[in-house]
């Protein structure tokens, strides 16, 4: 019933943002105006760039489910990831995906179903880390400039909460797991058994260190290459910004639309671009007045495509996909409480 009321509340959320970023004519002629105009070479480039972050997230997955003991064939490995980025993207939620590839990687792997889910759970831990990383530098370098306009103020302050509360999980997860005091914590816990579970990755991963290191360098490659993406759909529509201001307001728009408010953050990513962009941005020379409310959805809405379009073949591959053990159709659900039993199993190991 909440996971149904969510979905209600999630569909109701988009389609009154959906109605925001087009009702007005003003904007929506603008916005005809400047695809009329785009430079579609940037879109080509765009779609090139968010490739090489799907071949680095690749990467990082292949290093991690090695330090497992998981060797699959480059060709398995791919199609298991473009997968987990299809469902991810349609699927509620965000980590429908992680559910799915994992599921067909334990069919693969059967006798190392553990380390599977160990490895998918370390790669999303450690994109948190690169990505927290990339935040506290890009907002320190551009704070004066992020804050200079009284309406990004508190979106970029909700951005530093976050940032901090990332910041002390992620702290006070290696000094638990580091002088082992998860086993103290009270049964009822909340979150005890996901806890345990990133001590017995961070155990393992701390060990492999080079390897680790090599998925971290893989990490920032992802999430600088998504904001080249949206970069390069910026430039498409001929928008006057610097790279490094971009790349700055890039961490708020992802924080924000990163929240269950909207599918894939439809809509919300739309507003935080066009509040950022048109109180930090001066409106070009010649350019009409709601240049920017127009641009910024644009690029809003095209920068998701560019995503969606590289993450469909994974659709294609899904349909084709033979796992090497034979495997029946199973529901979701059923696939979610096999992954929280192993999490159960793992979390009981460690204590």
């Amino acid at each position: 019933m909440k996971k149904t009321l969510l979905t209600v509340v999630q569909l109701l959320v988009t389609g009154a943002l959906l109605y925001w970023v087009f009702h007005d004519p003003k904007v929506r002629e603008a916005m005809a105006v400047a695809i009329r105009d785009a430079d579609y070479r940037w879109i080509g480039a765009a779609i090139l760039m968010y490739v090489v972050v799907e071949f680095a997230a690749i990467v990082r997955w292949q290093i991690l489910l090695k330090v497992q003991g998981i060797n699959l064939s480059n060709a398995r490995i791919a199609a298991l990831f473009f997968i987990g980025m299809f469902y991810n993207q349609f699927l509620p939620g965000g980590t429908g995906g992680d559910i799915v590839k994992t599921y067909l990687l334990w069919k693969e792997t059967p006798t190392k179903k553990p380390g599977a889910l160990l490895a998918v759970m370390f790669d999303r831990m450690i994109g948190l880390i690169a990505l927290i990383i990339i935040t506290g530098v890009l907002i320190f370098l551009r704070y004066d400039w992020l804050t200079s306009a009284p309406a990004t103020r508190p979106y970029v302050g909700f951005v530093l909460v976050v940032f901090g509360a990332s910041v002390l999980f992620v702290v006070t997860s290696f000094i638990v797991s580091g002088f082992n005091l998860f086993h103290k914590l009270p049964d009822r816990f909340p979150g005890r058994e996901k806890m345990l579970e990133i001590s017995a990755a961070y155990h393992l991963y701390a060990r492999h260190w080079r390897a680790t290191s090599g998925a971290f360098g893989a990490s920032l490659v992802c999430h600088l290459g998504t904001f080249a993406t949206f970069l390069c759909v910026a430039y498409a529509f001929r928008a006057n910004i610097a790279p490094v201001d971009f790349f700055a307001i890039m961490p708020v728009e992802r924080t924000i639309s990163s929240l269950p408010i909207s599918f894939a953050g439809v809509g919300t990513r739309e507003y935080i671009l066009q509040i950022m962009l048109s109180n930090l941005c001066a409106v070009p020379a010649g350019a009409p007045v709601d240049y920017w409310f127009a641009t910024a959805r644009l690029i809003g809405l095209t920068g998701f495509t560019v995503i969606l379009l590289c993450c469909l073949p994974g659709g294609i591959v899904y349909f084709f996909y033979r796992p090497s053990g034979a495997i029946a159709h199973v529901k979701m659900s059923e696939m979610q409480k096999e992954f929280a039993t192993l999490e159960h199993e793992i979390s009981e190991q460690e204590e």
